[in-house]
């Protein structure tokens, strides 16, 4: 996905994803530019610095996977609610 917020991914946007990835059993990754953290890491998501223009992916392995990237996606494509 591409980062297309124009404050990128920051505290607030860090929050909702962890929140989101904490939900599922499946382990839930998020790689930019070759560095892959945990996505219900706080501290893991807001080290990846994704500004504006950001290509993010997301990973995840486990019995509810599919709906875990899903959930992720579906929250950067809202643009994590700003305008």
């Amino acid at each position: 996905m591409t980062v297309t917020n124009p404050l990128g991914v920051h505290a607030r946007p860090s929050a909702m994803i962890v929140q989101t990835a904490s939900k599922f059993k499946a382990e839930v990754w998020l790689i930019k530019d070759g560095n892959e953290v945990n996505a219900k890491s706080m501290l893991g998501v807001m080290t990846l610095a994704a500004e504006m223009g950001s290509v993010v992916t997301v990973r995840a392995k486990g019995s509810d996977e599919e709906k875990a990237v899903e959930a992720i996606i579906r929250i950067f494509e809202m643009r994590f609610g700003e305008k």
